[in-house]
């Protein structure tokens, strides 16, 4: 069995920083990004997802992780406009401005081409790639007056990597690495960084109920340590771009894999 390595302890790299967080609920990334920005000192956090005894729930934990009341969230669903807005808006007034924002929200999915529907096609592109259109619009209509902020997207190696059954999540990543290199450009004259991480294979609880047990095995094999990451790394590395380490990067699309993209 492949060893997992040492949870890594916070180094205070979000000393100041204020970060909103989608899809931040459950066990996934958006959590385990969520639980590192505190581990990392941010000032103040606010996370959002469509579930909302696991938005409070979440709220809670990081609250107690914290010892401070300055963790707050709100139900939000990205492919609303107007939730988008809502959302943005009560960020921005309970955290006094919002330095980082994380886009985590997404739907994967395991479905041939050929058996797709129109609105399972469209579903996982609206929450996928528009989802983070309409985030990454409404943050820049605000980072921009303040001529500052780091936005942070949440892409994926199928973006680059032919699978099978895999063709609107691979689609939707695509459009988020496409996304964050255009928007990116847009925003450097304001002083806005906005990069990706694009993980291979992160292992978490709703993963696990979505793909069939072989497939999960056999996408591990291919893994240079013979294991998924855990999603803990993959904050790591977002942090990591969040943080005043990653200065000069801007439209870049950062691969959390072990193995080639």
């Amino acid at each position: 069995m492949a060893l997992i390595p040492r949870y890594v302890e916070g180094h205070n790299l979000l000393a100041n920083k204020s970060v909103l967080i989608t899809a931040a609920a459950g066990a996934g990334i958006g959590f385990a990004a969520a639980k590192k920005c505190v581990e990392e000192g941010c000032r103040a956090l606010f996370i959002s997802d469509i579930h909302e005894g696991r938005t409070a729930q979440a709220v809670e934990a990081l609250k107690a992780l914290r010892g401070t009341q300055q963790v707050f969230g709100l139900v939000a669903n990205v492919t609303d406009e107007a939730q988008v807005q809502a959302l943005v808006n009560a960020a921005e007034e309970k955290l006094g401005g919002v330095d980082v924002l994380i886009n985590n929200a997404g739907l994967g999915g395991t479905k041939a081409l050929v058996d797709m529907t129109d609105e399972e096609w469209q579903r996982v592109l609206d929450i996928t790639l528009t989802g983070t259109m309409r985030m990454t619009r409404a943050m820049l209509r605000v980072m921009q007056g303040r001529k500052a902020g780091v936005i942070v997207n949440n892409a994926s190696v199928l973006g680059w990597r032919a699978q099978p059954d895999q063709c609107h999540y691979a689609a939707a990543k695509a459009g988020v690495m496409a996304l964050t290199r255009c928007a990116a450009m847009e925003a450097a004259p304001f002083g806005i960084r906005i990069n990706a991480v694009s993980p291979s294979l992160a292992l978490h609880d709703f993963l696990k109920k979505t793909t069939p047990v072989d497939l999960l095995a056999e996408l591990e094999k291919k893994e240079a340590f013979g294991r998924g990451a855990e999603v803990w790394e993959v904050a790591n590395v977002m942090v990591f771009l969040a943080s005043d380490y990653a200065s000069y990067m801007t439209g870049e699309i950062v691969a959390v894999s072990s193995q080639h993209a």
